[in-house]
């Protein structure tokens, strides 16, 4: 913890692969680099992200004196058994910011999802009020996490599902959430989003949508693409997901359908709304 403090006041930077032992080869996401390692001095396996300046700086330039948190500040803010734990964030003396976080063992849900194996009825309920739940508390903390996918979703061997992946959030006010930003995965992308319209927090509501219609069935609601292009049919109606789960509880469907609705207005206000409509349900 206090290499922490030293980062946020500006001190020494990280020998990082002095401090750290690699424990795996390196994961490349979109702006970064993943390790997992152990650092040297304590023994402590952690998961260590490096980010690319050259990619990261064009999106934090639309920010520009706005005061906007980096990655590791907005981590430090969100805690929750959902939520991945931030543990460190700083510069390394290559000059790479990284972030240091806890390592989660076990399985990204997309690859769940993509092996074609259905989950059992009373799983599909946990895992979709797992993913209500860290969502909410991104949202309780403050902020607006842009990229809720199955992606960002690791399910550990305790079974928790835990939300990863900071990298495009921002502080809920509306100076961050602008038109223009088109940013987040095609399929998971609200339709305020791909039309470059001011947007709100409800658009991870719709993109936590289509993650629970695919935790449920295993299909997604429209056509998939890899282009923003594909993410126009979302001003759509979507394939009701009772046609690929009759037995499903109506509590459930209707309150993922309205999760998917093009209008922001007519999706749940909060994710809490949402967690609220679906208290009661049972496989």
């Amino acid at each position: 913890m206090g290499k922490f403090f030293s980062k946020l006041f500006g001190s020494d930077r990280v020998d990082l692969w002095r401090r750290f032992e690699r424990l795996q080869e390196s994961t490349s996401g979109t702006m970064s680099t993943f390790y997992k390692v152990r650092d040297t001095q304590t023994g402590a396996v952690a998961g260590l992200k490096l980010i690319d300046r050259r990619k990261q700086d064009p999106v934090e330039a639309r920010y520009k004196g706005l005061g906007k948190p980096s990655e590791g500040e907005i981590g430090m803010a969100i805690s929750s058994a959902n939520t991945v734990r931030t543990l460190e964030y700083g510069v390394s003396t290559a000059d790479e910011p990284f972030i240091l976080t806890e390592f989660l063992e076990g399985r990204v849900l997309h690859g769940l999802i993509a092996g074609g194996k259905p989950f059992a009825p009373k799983r599909r309920i946990e895992l979709v009020r797992q993913a209500a739940t860290a969502i909410n508390v991104v949202h309780t903390s403050g902020f607006v996490h842009r990229d809720i996918c199955p992606r960002n979703f690791m399910v550990t061997p305790d079974k928790r599902l835990v939300l990863f992946d900071f990298g495009l959030a921002v502080p809920d006010k509306p100076v961050f959430m602008q038109p223009g930003n088109r940013v987040g995965t095609p399929n998971y992308m609200a339709p305020e989003v791909v039309r470059r319209k001011q947007a709100d927090k409800r658009l991870d509501m719709f993109s936590f949508g289509v993650t629970a219609y695919e935790i449920c069935t295993l299909h997604s609601p429209w056509p998939r693409g890899t282009s923003a292009q594909a993410a126009l049919a979302h001003d759509s109606p979507p394939v009701d997901i009772r046609s690929h789960w009759p037995e499903i509880p109506p509590d459930l469907a209707e309150s993922i359908m309205a999760c998917l609705a093009a209008q922001p207005s007519k999706r749940p206000l909060t994710m809490d709304v949402f967690l609220r409509l679906v208290a009661g349900v049972k496989a």
